[in-house]
């Protein structure tokens, strides 16, 4: 059976097939935080990290220039979602203690989001920037997927993606670095789910629009084989990306 005849490509895909974050890494930077009145999830996507910081803080502001992405957030009574750009916001000055970048920090428009940043943080407030890059089962499988997909969508990704491949340290961060202690991210997915996730990157939808999803339903199929049972659940790793910083609480330093 076709990965395409088994699932529609509906605009919740992201939704459903995107991982979450660990638990531990929320309390983590709370306890960095000068208080946990509010934190702001800049790019929201659909919320996976709000409702892991909602779990911390006592509101969240969630915000994403996407209004499909925020018509499929997980709601919760504490998580106030906004359709807005990172870059300008309706936040108070001073009044975050924490802004969350999640697996998004390459697209923004730095020129405009730092100082929006240093302007909604409070004194001391933190900063964190967050994703994840390849995904691992096993020798076998990474080679299969390596090998049917990687290597097609290759010339499909957006040069932006290389910032966060780099851990973005080719970024120019304008806080304080925080040494932070090493957080795994492992997900247990079957098969489908895996091949949900691997659909929803960017450059998978792209080349599918350009030359079809024969790649795709190929790679499925090759992979099913090493797999064992479509519906056996494996844990996978995924490479986790992790930039903690402080806003300088002195007045009149400029750290751009």
């Amino acid at each position: 059976m076709h990965y395409h005849r088994l699932f529609s490509d509906k605009s919740d895909l992201y939704e459903r097939s995107r991982p979450t974050y660990p638990k531990a890494l929320y309390k983590y930077v709370a306890d960095l935080c000068p208080s946990t009145d509010l934190a702001w999830d800049s790019a929201c996507g659909n919320g996976q990290a709000s409702i892991g910081l909602v779990e911390e803080f006592d509101r969240v502001f969630a915000s994403d220039v996407s209004a499909e992405q925020i018509s499929n957030s997980k709601q919760h009574p504490r998580v106030n979602y906004s359709v807005s750009t990172s870059e300008k916001t309706p936040l108070e000055d001073q009044s975050c203690d924490l802004i969350c970048v999640a697996q998004a920090l390459h697209w923004f428009d730095y020129d405009q989001f730092w100082p929006e940043a240093k302007r909604v943080l409070k004194p001391n407030g933190i900063f964190m920037a967050l994703g994840y890059n390849w995904p691992s089962v096993n020798n076998q499988i990474d080679d299969a997927i390596s090998n049917t997909i990687m290597s097609v969508i290759e010339p499909y990704w957006a040069p932006k993606n290389q910032l966060i491949w780099n851990y973005y340290r080719d970024i120019n961060i304008p806080f304080k670095r925080i040494e932070a202690p090493v957080f795994e991210m492992k997900v247990e997915w079957n098969l489908n789910e895996y091949f949900n996730f691997l659909h929803s990157f960017s450059a998978t939808r792209r080349c599918m629009d350009e030359i079809g999803a024969d790649f795709f339903d190929t790679a499925y199929e090759s992979v099913a084989a090493l797999w064992s049972e479509p519906t056996q659940v494996k844990v996978i790793d995924l490479d986790f990306v992790l930039y903690v910083g402080r806003l300088s609480s002195e007045k009149g330093i400029s750290l751009l």
